[in-house]
């Protein structure tokens, strides 16, 4: 007989958290007439009570967003920064995290990816340098519904801070440091929201689709401190907003550290907008502010993806370029290649070309990332790397000239994994070697069978936490070719 779901989608349900499972899913459990029954809540943590909102009910369990924390865990702590809803790790000492991450990240690999012999080729987890302002972007929106926090009540008014968990209609105002980004923007959002209020131009309103100011997007260059900021619009009233204006307040709060200000046009309607689509125009300064890593400058324009953070960012390329050449010679093999997909904005690549006299293959499907590589590489004087822009599996099945001369291929796809099909490609490649860098250890533990079936053995594996205080871990794990299969 056909369990019956016990609960309705919106239910509100008070729970304790017993658990937690990989990518931060707090694990609560009740008992029914028909068993146990298991409900996952985002983002809560082990000895929490909450206040949870269904989203998903199936015959066994049900997945839940988290609405507010009743009672902490006896583990955690105050913090000296306003709560925002993108750290919910924030209160839990950074061992503890560390620990939780660990944990949950390793069972991916001994249940999805049947490694056996993982104590025996886990290096451990690397903790970022720095624990609190470490990001080097940071996206916030307006809202004209603004969550209260103290009281609970939303209120009409105009608002500018972080969407309100588990809603896409509200914000909560960031009136001070996050602790997660930069003290000087964050500590003036009040005065920065005030002046945006002044201008008679209203938030957006997204139940009714309508309204001028959608986000407020800050790039800082952690090299240089320097900032590039990029205000999202529609055009509705676009000429009575004063550009200039804004450039003086911004100029007045920000003063020498202002190194660009972008204009960007963006009349989608839907209620999943993302800050980065739309027209954009550089109304003041340079479009790009300057990284560095490892000694090399990389020009990030606010588009291009380039690591959230990039101290901790250095200790991963450090690992990654150290098992990518690590059998090469001094001098370098130059009849073979190095390649180097998913490349972003080629970080990874030029730093191999510094390592290697071989030539460097870098290949991404966005074309801004790939323009950003290429006048960074001509900037570095780097000689022996070159950037295409395509998909990844196209590219491959168009060169097939490279099949057979591939020493080391390193991969770094996005959140969503690498597709089969793709991944059936840069099998076919022949590498001896792929350094695996994962930003989501769930489609790379699955994606370790199927480079298993191919004669490629998990040889080392290292987690680094890339974002503290949130559930997120990187891993980095090397394949060997063992097996001509």
């Amino acid at each position: 007989m056909r369990r019956k779901r016990i609960f309705r989608k919106n239910q509100v349900l008070t729970l304790d958290i017993q658990s937690v499972a990989f990518g931060g899913k707090g694990i609560a459990r009740q008992e029914t007439d028909q068993g146990p029954f298991v409900i996952f809540v985002q983002n809560a943590l082990p000895g929490q009570r909450v206040k949870a909102r269904v989203v998903k009910c199936k015959s066994k369990y049900a997945e839940c967003n988290l609405d507010e924390v009743l009672q902490r865990s006896p583990r955690e702590q105050g913090i000296p920064y306003q709560e925002i809803p993108g750290a919910p790790y924030a209160h839990l000492p950074i061992e503890d995290q560390h620990a939780l991450k660990e944990k949950t990240a390793l069972e991916l690999y001994r249940k999805i990816g049947n490694v056996a012999h993982l104590d025996r080729i886990y290096q451990g987890l690397i903790g970022s340098p720095e624990n609190w302002h470490y990001r080097n972007k940071m996206e916030y929106s307006f809202s004209a519904i603004v969550h209260n926090p103290k009281t609970g009540e939303k209120e009409d008014r105009f608002g500018l801070g972080f969407k309100r968990r588990g809603t896409w209609w509200a914000v909560e105002d960031l009136n001070s440091d996050s602790g997660l980004f930069d003290a000087d923007i964050e500590n003036v959002m009040p005065q920065l929201r005030e002046y945006f209020a002044s201008t008679g131009l209203p938030a957006w309103h997204p139940p009714r689709r309508e309204g001028f100011f959608r986000f407020l997007v800050v790039r800082k260059s952690i090299a240089t401190q320097r900032l590039l900021i990029n205000l999202v619009t529609t055009s509705e009233g676009v000429d009575d907003f004063d550009c200039e204006r804004f450039i003086t307040k911004l100029k007045a709060l920000l003063k020498d550290r202002l190194q660009g200000v972008l204009h960007t046009i963006n009349d989608d309607k839907g209620e999943r907008v993302e800050a980065r689509a739309g027209s954009s125009t550089c109304i003041y300064g340079d479009p790009f502010v300057t990284e560095t890593l490892h000694g090399l400058n990389f020009d990030v324009e606010m588009a291009s993806f380039f690591q959230t953070n990039p101290a901790s960012a250095e200790r991963l390329y450090e690992i990654a370029i150290t098992e990518a050449t690590s059998d090469w010679n001094a001098s370098g093999p130059s009849e073979d290649y190095v390649m180097d997909l998913f490349c972003g904005t080629g970080t990874i690549a030029q730093l191999l070309a510094c390592a290697t006299n071989s030539t460097v293959i870098g290949v991404d499907i966005v074309e801004q990332a790939i323009m950003d590589a290429r006048r960074s590489a001509q900037k570095n004087g780097i000689r022996n790397a070159e950037f295409h822009v395509a998909d990844v599996g196209k590219f491959l099945l168009k060169y097939p000239e490279y099949v057979g001369k591939i020493k080391t291929i390193v991969l770094d796809p996005p959140r969503a994994g690498i597709s089969p099909k793709t991944l059936r490609k840069i099998i076919r490649l022949k590498a001896k070697r792929m350094v695996y860098i994962s930003c989501n250890p769930a489609t790379q533990a699955r994606d370790v069978s199927s480079l298993a079936e191919a004669g490629y053995d998990l040889t080392k594996l290292t987690l680094l936490d890339q974002f503290p205080h949130t559930a997120h871990v990187e891993a980095v794990g090397v394949f060997e070719k063992t097996a001509d299969l």
